[in-house]
């Protein structure tokens, strides 16, 4: 499986690549009020207006920061009338990709019920990777209204 790293802050996280479209670097967003702080705006995305949903804001509660870097990762996710969905996750030092096996994957133990879209761990060398289940990352009724943009 080959997943995609990134940073929220000093830690570092994953998200699968079959989930991935497109990685662009970081656009002028159009902001929209009263949403929650971690959706920085909408943006053109071919056509499509897309939200962007800050991973860091969402993950540590700190706004991503501006490196060159710091990338829009356009990802699908299933809407709920079956069709696809595209969002774009903004986060910081979007620089490297992994191959690892499932096995590797390993069960943390520790739940956080505000987030569970954060799910297992890597250990990579002497890094620890902490996944991040994009099929969970907006499970929750507060955040499905975000999923009712545009399809593709």
């Amino acid at each position: 499986m080959l997943i995609l790293l990134f940073y929220a802050g000093k830690d570092l996280y994953a998200i699968e690549s079959s989930h991935i479209v497109e990685i662009i670097p970081r656009v002028s967003l159009r902001k929209v009020h009263h949403v929650p702080e971690y959706v920085p705006g909408l943006f053109n995305y071919r056509g499509t207006i897309l939200p962007a949903i800050d991973l860091c804001h969402l993950i540590q509660g700190t706004p991503s920061r501006s490196h060159l870097s710091t990338r829009i990762i356009i990802v699908k996710h299933p809407h709920q009338n079956e069709s696809l969905q595209y969002l774009g996750l903004m986060a910081e030092r979007v620089t490297e990709t992994l191959t690892i096996s499932d096995s590797k994957i390993r069960d943390s133990s520790i739940r956080a019920e505000e987030a569970p879209y954060l799910s297992g761990t890597i250990v990579d060398e002497q890094r620890i990777i902490q996944c991040v289940q994009l099929e969970r990352l907006f499970s929750d009724e507060r955040h499905t209204y975000l999923l009712m943009g545009e399809e593709v």
